[in-house]
């Protein structure tokens, strides 16, 4: 399948992935062999959404290839350029929130995938709700990472309570936002159509207009 042309925009996402690089490598050299490693790990991340779609019939939009990469680039600036130490408690809000709307984002367009590949009909309030939880699961999987990060490296991820319990105030912000997009689209999209640009916008036929005749068994004798 072809996917539709990206614009010059997804250059830009390239542009970040490099610089997701070079922040490892700057930390593997200065011996912060941590932060080279979670900045690695961000630029797999990076990749993962297209790699994924690239051998099925789906087309992710370019745009969030680039909210992933933005994402895990003021992470992991936050760290290697000690961003949040230094705009402290402005940017790890803002790194919380930009994340759980990508994160919104992915999830809708798993429950799109879902009901065209899995043949799950899903509502729009199920839809919003599926986003809503997916992003605050992620929250919380974040938090406990950062936990864990602290109990096992010695790192200073969480800050006490009042900021993990904030970080997920924002999350929920996030997840809001990223649902209350989804259900604009679906509102003002014919549904099959809106399917039809993330599962396989080069078909020229609509889901709606392609019928099956019934079988007539007396025909088959």
């Amino acid at each position: 399948m072809a996917c539709p042309d990206p614009s010059r925009g997804i250059y830009l996402t390239y542009f970040i992935q490099v610089l997701i690089l070079l922040a490892a490598v700057y930390s593997i050299t200065a011996g912060e062999y941590f932060l080279g490693l979670s900045a690695g790990v961000a630029f797999l991340l990076t990749v993962a959404p297209s790699l994924m779609t690239r051998n099925l019939r789906l087309c992710l939009p370019w745009e969030v290839n680039l909210l992933v990469a933005v994402s895990l680039y003021l992470h992991v600036m936050g760290h290697v350029g000690e961003y949040y130490v230094l705009f402290s408690p402005y940017y790890d809000k803002l790194t919380h929130l930009v994340s759980s709307v990508t994160v919104a984002l992915i999830a809708f367009f798993l429950a799109v995938l879902a009901e065209h590949q899995g043949g799950v009909r899903l509502t729009r309030s199920a839809i919003i709700v599926f986003i809503l939880v997916s992003t605050l699961a992620a929250g919380a999987i974040w938090e406990i990472y950062e936990f864990v990060a602290d109990q096992v490296f010695g790192t200073d991820l969480q800050h006490g309570n009042i900021d993990t319990m904030s970080d997920l105030v924002v999350d929920l912000i996030g997840a809001v936002i990223g649902a209350a997009l989804a259900g604009v689209a679906l509102a003002r999209e014919e549904r099959h159509r809106f399917i039809r640009f993330f599962a396989d916008p080069s078909s020229g036929k609509d889901p709606a207009d392609i019928v099956v005749d019934p079988v007539d068994p007396t025909r088959s004798r």
